[in-house]
């Protein structure tokens, strides 16, 4: 019999016995009444990040969507098949979520790969592709972060990135209209790793600051 997951099954069990028990009633409203998340949150599918702990959100508060780097394609209805633009159309349309968080992170290998060669193989085609939304970012942190050292460029495209991801969002003729109408609100996130803290961009003076102080 193979084992290799058998810590995510005995943490299963785990749930249905303790944590699902004491939250039986809320999962059977969100099943008789639907889901009415508060807030669309895009972010990394990095392992690292865990969306519902970081924010400590309860079943039913987030519609999440992650891919690599928490990147939002500009709408182009001539695209094949496009997950992230689909959810975003869903949250804002059908669901009409109040909020819509970008959260980019440190130490992101998307963007870290930004700054390397990668040959396209068959392999990775999708991933060379989609990193291409990060070009942007990057360009304008080597105008200013040129001679920064490695750590500190990083961060900085990280944040960066998340400001493009916002104005990607508005190419979107649902997100717009709603944003013009004062009912969706954007949100640009990064979030440590290493010492658990969430910074916001403020747009009014185009800075980071730490969400606890907003």
């Amino acid at each position: 019999m193979d084992n290799r997951l058998k810590e995510f099954e005995t943490g299963h069990e785990s749930f249905r016995k303790i944590a699902f028990n004491k939250s039986k009633e809320r999962f059977r409203k969100l099943v008789e009444e639907g889901q009415n998340p508060k807030a669309l949150f895009i972010g990394c599918s990095d392992s690292r990040v865990m969306p519902a702990m970081i924010t400590s959100s309860r079943p039913g508060d987030l519609f999440i969507v992650r891919n690599i780097g928490n990147f939002v394609a500009p709408f182009n209805p001539d695209a094949d098949f496009h997950a992230t633009a689909s959810a975003i159309e869903y949250a804002v349309s059908i669901l009409e979520v109040s909020d819509i968080i970008v959260c980019g992170h440190s130490d992101c290998g998307a963007i870290a790969a930004l700054y390397k060669e990668i040959r396209q193989t068959p392999e990775n085609i999708h991933t060379v592709k989609w990193l291409e939304l990060g070009q942007e970012a990057k360009k304008v942190a080597l105008l200013t972060h040129r001679n920064s050292g490695k750590e500190v460029l990083q961060r900085y495209t990280e944040k960066i990135s998340v400001v493009f991801q916002l104005d990607n969002l508005l190419s979107y003729p649902g997100v717009k209209k709603r944003v013009e109408e004062g009912t969706l609100f954007l949100h640009g996130w990064h979030y440590n790793i290493e010492n658990g803290e969430i910074v916001y961009y403020d747009d009014e003076n185009f800075e980071f600051k730490p969400l606890s102080q907003k």
